[in-house]
């Protein structure tokens, strides 16, 4: 998505929520240097607003899940693994609203894995216009 914001136009914005710890997000915000605004939601309150629930413990931690950690074990050894300090059912999902305030694009995710492709995102935020 980072390489594709210029397509959008200067009255686009795009934001990340997240309802992480500010201590746990220093180490991911220092390495990948996002463009775009970080907002924290530690309550969950815009996750419940935007009907965002909790996936199944075998949807998230099912053979997708166990793949990726084999990735990562690979890749970083055990160095890149780490105990989850938050709630790892916790779902995501990607929305666009309009200038108007008006939700245009909502995608709620059914796992970690579950997301819209970049194309999808920026054909939604062009729709919304300015």
């Amino acid at each position: 998505m980072r390489d594709r914001l210029a397509e959008l136009g200067a009255d686009t914005r795009v934001a990340l929520v997240t309802f992480t710890d500010p201590t746990n997000l220093a180490d991911y915000l220092e390495a990948n240097e996002l463009p775009f605004p970080v907002l924290i939601d530690p309550d969950r309150s815009a996750y419940r607003a935007y009907g965002l629930g909790r996936g199944s413990f075998a949807r998230i931690w099912g053979w997708r899940a166990a793949r990726r950690y084999v990735q990562i074990l690979r890749a970083d050894g055990f160095g890149g693994l780490a105990r989850p300090t938050e709630d790892t059912r916790q779902l995501g999902g990607d929305f666009v609203v309009g200038a108007d305030g008006r939700l245009v694009y909502a995608f709620r995710g059914e796992g970690p894995d579950d997301r819209p492709s970049v194309d999808a995102l920026v054909a939604a935020m062009r729709e919304a216009g300015p």
